[in-house]
């Protein structure tokens, strides 16, 4: 049973890893009248939607008591503002990487995008290395030096990239360097976030809760002015109705 909820789980994962870059992709690049949404507006749904969905298991936990739900946030969060902080590094660079995420998906197609973003496979295991102190095999070595040069020949240009117009050298730039950044961004916050979740006896929920509370897009102020701008945009490419 724990075998095939294994592989279920593996499948699941992919299936959303897939179709979410898909999904990007397509809503970035569809050509339709009208302005595109906001990337900013975009991730601030995102991380509102996750830290509804990380209460929601925390008010499971809690056997579903809203008094012992308010205890538990109000004990792991609000009274423990030091292991809250130690998260604001990680919230940060998380915020980065997930508005670097639609840049390098607005500037490179999907399958490039999906195969350069797996670098982070590789930071990951650098900074794990340098930060844990891991130890990795001689055939973990080989698999992140197989997985560079897969990379490597995916960013090689063939006859029919030369000949294509569909994007311009500039914004493939913009998108190779923005899915690297990601990858380093990734790969560093990700390793920091596991070092923490080691060193501290507070649920994964908690600590995601902590996480997407310091994400500065997700703090009040700054919704309002993304509303304001999302609004403004919205407005000046209206068209005008005449009464």
């Amino acid at each position: 049973m724990f075998a095939n909820l294994k592989y279920v789980s593996l499948g699941i994962l992919v299936f959303q890893t897939t179709s979410l870059v898909l999904t990007m992709r397509y809503s970035r690049t569809l050509k339709e009248e009208g302005p595109r949404y906001l990337s900013s507006t975009a991730v601030v749904v995102a991380e509102l939607l996750k830290i509804m969905a990380c209460i929601l298991l925390v008010y499971k936990d809690s056997k579903c008591s809203l008094r012992a739900l308010n205890r538990v946030l109000h004990d792991e969060i609000l009274n423990k503002p030091m292991e809250t902080l130690k998260l604001a590094i990680p919230s940060g660079i998380y915020t980065l990487q997930n508005n670097l995420l639609y840049v390098a998906l607005s500037n490179l197609d999907a399958a490039t995008y999906q195969v350069t973003y797996q670098l982070k496979i590789l930071t990951t295991a650098l900074f794990s290395v340098s930060m844990l102190s891991k130890k990795l095999g001689v055939y973990q070595w080989l698999s992140l030096v197989i997985l560079m040069t897969g990379v490597a020949f995916v960013q090689w240009p063939s006859d029919s990239q030369l000949d294509s117009k569909e994007l311009s050298a500039g914004s493939q730039f913009v998108g190779l360097m923005a899915v690297l950044t990601a990858c380093f961004s990734s790969g560093f916050a990700g390793v920091y976030f596991e070092k923490i979740l080691k060193e501290t006896k507070q649920s994964v929920w908690i600590r995601n809760i902590q996480l997407d509370g310091y994400m500065h897009p997700v703090h009040p102020h700054v919704v309002r002015r993304l509303a304001y701008q999302h609004n403004q945009t919205v407005c000046r490419n209206s068209p005008t109705v005449e009464m």
